[in-house]
Order: structure tokens, then sequence, then C-alpha cells
């Protein structure tokens, strides 16, 4: 009997106790929050450098945020921007705006003043929530005047720091490493802000699973970003799907949140699931300090640890891991996104922590996973394992996306499912483009067995990703192409041992032109965020291209793999 992907192969291989369906209520993101409140007011949400906040502080502060909002003149499906790394006013801001009936906007801290332009004039945001080490490329965003920002909360790390550190810091660090600001006039504190709140009305909005919680910004070939426009329901729905499939007593477990919040794959899987659970969130606000994450996982004894493969690979390659300085054992669960997971790196990182990791599979506009490889079953190598609960799955031609392919053939992966975004904001023809009759295109290329595991084979999207960032070649490519030596340009991703994937940029300058590759270098880390501009560049006198002029990127990474060795 011939199996197609209307039968779901995948849920006989399903852990026992993970549903095919899982019941998804219409409720508020921010009803997770008041939920752990009532129950466990005195569990500690989150802590950072040993400094605790409970769920009643929580879900105060975010009660005082809101409130504030409110009094400044903040209606329901106003949007405001998140502008800082993992911290506690992170979550706290995040929770604010929606307990305020706002749209909350998280933008990567590494972007520069084009990047966060572009972002903050697309959503028509009013309100930013910055952290003080980036107040001032903020302000100079908002003095050039293409953007709606009129109302600036200004936090400093130090606000959520213990005693001793945050003295330490203050004369130390504060002033050194850039974090002290001296606010603008109408600028105000975060702490005077929560301060007002806390005297204003207890918010009391109605806000429903259907009402727009978040603007996902994600690339695109078009080197444009777009806003996945994610609803209230779509976010809880993923919570309870990744829920099922991990499938044990969550209260009170701690979770490591390592992986950018900002990230739409940490927001859910670290920031949400953690408080939707009860949980305590150990937040990390810089991943690449191997001191910081190791000691926190040493001393917490976190069980959740959701990540990336280049986070997986610098604590298996930790030369203290391995010496047993850390205790690595508390680990249970860990879900790899973002970059494909070696068999290595998995075998590696289990044999150290004991626990188990498992490859996954999400897209921003699915908020957020859509596949994962069972916890205590089979994990096959190379595949991003099964569909969740809840999520169908089929693969179409990669043309014209209309035709469903034979189980095992390869093509389009296309999605159905309550976590899919709506669309993307104030973008009518990339959405259609995207949604089709209920399904979302991926742009991924990926078969199916006959078991229901999928498997990534391509990307239609020359989409790069690079230490779990995510590139689109576009973007730089136009970069460059402003740039007055450059002729042509031509920029893919290339195997890098530590990245997964690092940038190269080929290119041909305009005759004469005596630009080094370390110069254009130098100039590209002015244009792009520290994870975008190119770590290798070569010089050549032309680009192979089809008959209709189209670079043979495939032809170039081919080369450069084979010089590589």
């Amino acid at each position: 009997m011939t199996v197609t992907y209307a039968d779901k192969p995948w849920i006989k291989h399903y852990d026992p106790g993970v549903p095919e369906m899982v019941d998804i209520p219409n409720h508020s993101l921010h009803h997770f929050l008041t939920e752990s409140a009532q129950k466990y007011p005195d569990h500690p949400a989150m802590i950072l450098k040993g400094k605790s906040v409970s769920y009643r502080q929580l879900d105060e502060e975010t009660d005082a945020v809101a409130a504030a909002l409110i009094a400044n003149g903040f209606k329901k499906g106003d949007r405001a921007v998140i502008y800082m790394p993992n911290t506690p006013q992170f979550v706290i801001s995040y929770f604010g705006i929606l307990k305020a009936g706002g749209i909350a906007i998280a933008t990567n801290p590494l972007y520069t003043e084009r990047e966060l332009e572009h972002q903050l004039a697309d959503c028509g945001a009013e309100t930013v929530f910055v952290m003080s080490l980036y107040y001032n490329t903020l302000k100079n965003v908002q003095k050039a005047g293409k953007t709606k920002i009129k109302r600036v909360i200004v936090t400093n790390i130090k606000n959520y720091l213990p005693g001793m550190l945050k003295i330490l810091f203050s004369l130390l660090k504060e002033k050194k490493e850039g974090h002290h600001a001296v606010l603008e006039p109408g600028d105000i504190h975060f702490q005077d802000f929560l301060a007002a709140g806390k005297r204003a009305p207890k918010p009391n909005v109605d806000v429903t699973g259907d009402d727009i919680a978040l603007l996902q910004y994600t690339g695109g070939t078009t080197g444009l970003a777009k806003g996945a426009v994610g609803l209230h329901r779509n976010l809880v729905a993923n919570t309870y799907m990744l829920e099922s499939w991990l499938d044990w007593e969550y209260a009170n477990e701690v979770f490591l949140g390592a992986i950018p919040f900002f990230h739409v794959y940490g927001m859910v899987t670290a920031m949400i699931f953690s408080i939707a659970t009860a949980g305590t969130l150990i937040i990390i606000p810089n991943p690449r300090d191997q001191k910081d994450l190791l000691s926190s996982i040493n001393k917490y004894q976190p069980g959740i640890f959701p990540g990336v493969p280049a986070l997986y690979i610098a604590i298996n390659n930790n030369p203290d891991v391995a010496a047993g300085k850390y205790n690595v054992r508390s680990i249970r669960a860990c879900i790899s996104g973002s970059a494909p997971l070696l068999v290595e790196t998995k075998k590696r990182f289990e044999e150290l922590t004991g626990g188990t990791l498992v490859e996954g599979f999400g897209m921003t506009e699915t908020l957020v996973a859509t596949h994962a490889n069972p916890i205590k079953g089979e994990n096959r190598a190379g595949s991003i394992g099964m569909p969740l609960p809840n999520v169908e799955c089929r693969i179409v031609d990669a043309d014209m996306g209309e035709k469903v392919l034979p189980v095992g053939e390869i093509g389009e992966l296309i999605i159905k499912g309550p976590m899919v975004m709506q669309g993307y904001w104030q973008m009518p023809t990339e959405t259609a483009n995207t949604l089709r009759d209920g399904w979302l295109y991926s742009g991924d290329i990926a078969r199916m067995d006959e078991d229901g595991y999928f498997y990534i084979e391509d990307r239609k999207k020359d989409m790069i990703i690079a230490g779990g960032y995510n590139i689109y070649p576009r973007e730089v490519e136009e970069v460059f192409a402003n740039h007055p030596a450059v002729m042509e340009v031509s920029v893919a991703g290339v195997t890098d041992p530590r990245r997964g994937e690092t940038v190269k940029a080929w290119i041909v300058k305009h005759p004469g032109n005596p630009v080094t590759e370390e110069e254009l270098i130098e100039w590209s880390k002015t244009q792009l965020a520290k994870y975008k501009y190119p770590r290798i560049i070569e010089f050549r006198d032309e680009l192979p291209k089809t008959t209709v002029g189209k670079v043979l990127k495939r032809e170039l990474v081919k080369e450069h793999e084979a010089a590589a060795g």
C-alpha cells in the first residue's frame, strides 16, 4: 500500500503520550504569565547572574509597563519595539506591551543604523524600549526623521544585577563599555517608567487569541526585511505543541535562556515556554560568553536547553567541560534549530550531558517549530524529524507548487497548522506568494521518507545560516553594489567549521581599482550587522553565469569547497 502525506505516517513514530492533535484554547499569550503568577507567586520566574525575579514581581512589573504605556496614549494595536539582548527588561517589556493590547517587535541589537531604520519605519512604531548601550544608535535613527519614534524608554543592564555586581559594573564597566547614557529631553528611564505605571490604574485591555501579538522580522530574497504577523493564538499554539512533544511534568523546570529572545526561536522555546510552564528562566545576555554560560549551567542545573549547533559545538570543545570543571549533567532535553545538526555534535553533547539533543525545524513564518525528532524514539541522521501535533505537510513541485509529489521525491516543503503566521505586514504580494489556500510555502527543498521523517535537501531561497543567524545574500549584495570599487558581486554561504556556514563574496572590481579584500571587509562592517559581513572576499575577472545572465552561485561555492579540500 502506497503511503501518502494525508496518511500522516509520522504519527505512528511519535513518542508514547504525544497526541496527534493538541487542543489550542483561544486565550492571550500573556494569560500564561497571569496563570503562572497565580499558581506560583513566589517561585523565581527568571534569574540574571544571581538576581532573581519572582512570578509575582514579573506580573506586577508587566502590569506597570502596560499601565504606563496606556497612560502615555498607547492604544490597542499600537506597535512597540524592544531593542536589547536577553535581559529581565526584555521579558518585562514584552509582556507589558501585550498586556496593553500592543504588538511587540523584537529587533536585533547587532543591527546597524541602516538596518534598524528600515525595521522601525516599516512597523510604524512610536515606542521603543532600548538598552542604554544602544541608545545613541537609536537616537541617530530617530533624528534622521524617517521613523515615527516619539517615546523612548531606556534601561541599563545593571538595573537587574545583584548588589555587588551592580556596584562593580557601575565602577568598572558602565562608562568604559558604553552603557552610560545621558538621556535627551522627553526620554525616560525604565525604572521611572515602571514607577509611574505602578501609580496608574491597573491595565484591563480585552485581548484574545485573534489579536496580533507580534511582528517578527525575517529577511527575504529581495533583501528587504518582512514582518511576519503572529496572532496571540499562533504563539499559544506553538507553545502547547512543544509542551506535548516533550511530554513530561514541567512545573518549576529550569530553562536555559541562551539563544536570543529577539529571534522567534528563543522567544518561544525559551522565554514563552518557560513562563507558560511556570519554569525558571536562566538569562544569558551573551551566549558567546562561555564562562557565564557554563557557570550558569553549573549553578542552576537547567533541564531544558534550546539552542543552535554552534552553541552545542562550543560546549563540546570547551576543555573545562571535558575536564569536569562544570557539571552539565542536569540537561535532559535540547531541541536544536536554525542550522543542520551534525551527528558527531549530537553524539558528543549527549555523552557530556547524559541528556537528549534532537534536531528540529521551524521558520519565522511558523512562529516557530514545525518539526522535531522524537525525544525518546529514533533520531534519523540528517533528518529534521517529524511534523509536530496539529501540523500537516506536503512536498510539491518546486517550480509552480501545484503538484503534490509522491512520497520520497524531492520538492518544496509546504506546511499547514495553527502556528502559521497571518501574512507579512503591509506586503500583500509577498503574502500571496507565500500563503496559498491555507498552506505556507517554505522555500525549502525537502523530501519525506515512508515513516514520515523529513529531510531538508536544499534551500530554494539562497539563505545562509551562520552561527544560528539567518543571512540573506541579496541584502549583502545590495550593500556591496553601492561601493564605488565594486562592478559585480555575488554572495553565498560556504562551509565553516565554527559557524556552520560563513559569508563569502565574489567580486569583480572596476578596472584599475586598487581596493583590497581587507579594506572591503572593514568597510562592510560599517554597513552590516556583525554576523552578516563577509569573512572571505575573492576577486575575479568575471562571474560564471547562465545563458540568461544569472550568476551560478552553486558553481562558485563548489569551486571554493574544492579548493578548501
